[in-house]
């Protein structure tokens, strides 16, 4: 595996050279300056969060100004996770004081058992945390995380609920809930108790049937019947209509999947990773520097507002994607991953020091038709930026050791 990666990689490279008129930067100064920007955005808004320190940091408003939020708020865990990341990536101690702290804010959440987005709160944070250094209270907080999230399985459908009941929906499943999955398999491993691996397995399976039209685009939101288990409504509540392809719905998908393959070896995921990654990739409204319109149905495309969430979002799966697949896919992957970055990494995209409330990347839509957060930058936006920007790191520090 490790040898058809790095072929994959280089292969990439090529594609990427031979298509630009002269020399691009070289990706390794793309992720160093991307990676440096970030540390520096991220000691500035970690200091700014001193002074606030039961809350988290959440976007900013049409002013400029920053915007916070409880623990409780379903991206409690991106700021500290970010951290995590640039810990790992700078060996500063004063960013891993940072990590700590902030970590240590979302604590409480292990015992919210009225949300399924704990995996976002707990995994990116204390998770990322336990990984880097071994803490082992952070077992303690992860272990009852999970045992409050796998309280919103519902047996008779087979899909962990993910909004609460509501008058248009009595269990509502959204797609963004297949990225809860992986904190469930850390659960299943830590413990080998075996509840973990079948309801991620039949979330997944469940999803995969209903979730996803014959193109494998998807639905954001399906609901069930409680007491039949039967869907009851298809919608997509967050993108332009209930048919349209919400952009990061589709790579919500991509990612869900991909990481479902890594950790049970089911060839069915990694067949349903590889169709969206196609679905994605070769979709006409895809624009050229790969950064997804906020909706791949928006009706005022080419002048619709981009979304960067879910450009990092698609880079970071596609990354590690390629890792499984042929090397002819898999340079196809990292082609577009590479452009995406490239992209992110643009002042377009990339705030300059002390600008976009320290946030590291601008121009993400959260809700459109909700009016919220809208053209911002957003936590999971720089999350999965940083994220995508150390796995091709790492593929080119591989790359190095293998020449």
């Amino acid at each position: 595996m490790k040898n058809k990666l790095l072929f994959t990689l280089s292969a990439a490279c090529v594609v990427m050279l031979s298509s630009c008129g002269s020399k691009p930067e070289p990706m390794d100064k793309v992720i160093e300056r991307s990676l440096s920007a970030a540390k520096d955005q991220y000691m500035m808004l970690a200091e700014v969060m001193k002074d606030k320190p039961d809350l988290l940091p959440r976007t900013i408003d049409t002013a400029g100004k920053l915007i916070t939020a409880r623990s409780n708020w379903w991206t409690s865990g991106f700021v500290p996770g970010t951290l995590w990341y640039l810990y790992e990536y700078t060996g500063d101690s004063k960013i891993l004081e940072y990590a700590t702290e902030m970590t240590s804010r979302v604590e409480k959440e292990k015992n919210n058992k009225g949300t399924h987005d704990l995996g976002f709160m707990l995994y990116c944070s204390f998770g990322n945390g336990l990984r880097m250094t071994g803490e082992i209270s952070y077992n303690e907080v992860l272990l009852t995380g999970a045992q409050s999230l796998i309280t919103r399985f519902r047996p008779k459908i087979g899909c962990i609920q993910s909004w609460n009941s509501r008058r248009q929906w009595q269990c509502p499943v959204i797609i963004d809930n297949m990225m809860n999955l992986e904190f469930l398999m850390w659960a299943f491993k830590k413990t080998g108790d075996s509840t973990y691996y079948k309801i991620c397995v039949s979330h997944s399976d469940t999803t995969m049937k209903n979730h996803f039209r014959p193109d494998y685009s998807s639905w954001h939101v399906v609901s069930y019947d409680t007491i039949t288990g039967r869907v009851e409504v298809k919608q997509t509540h967050q993108g332009y209509s209930d048919e349209s392809a919400w952009a990061r719905g589709q790579v919500w998908g991509l990612y869900g999947y991909t990481v479902m393959y890594r950790e049970t070896g089911l060839e069915r995921y990694l067949d349903q990773a590889k169709n969206i990654a196609a679905f994605l990739i070769n979709h006409p409204n895809l624009p050229a520097d790969k950064i997804p319109y906020w909706d791949f149905n928006a009706p005022d495309i080419p002048n619709a507002l981009r979304d960067a969430s879910a450009g990092a979002i698609m880079a970071s799966a596609l990354i590690e994607l390629s890792g499984y697949v042929d090397k002819e896919t898999g340079a196809k992957y990292l082609e577009v991953a590479e452009k995406q970055l490239r992209t992110l990494a643009s002042p377009e995209y990339l705030a300059k020091p002390g600008e976009n409330g320290n946030f590291i990347l601008k121009h993400s839509v959260g809700s459109l038709p909700g009016k919220s957060e809208v053209d911002v930058p957003l936590t999971y936006a720089d999350y999965y930026f940083v994220e995508a920007l150390l796995r091709y790191r790492n593929l080119l520090e591989k790359q190095k050791v293998q020449n």
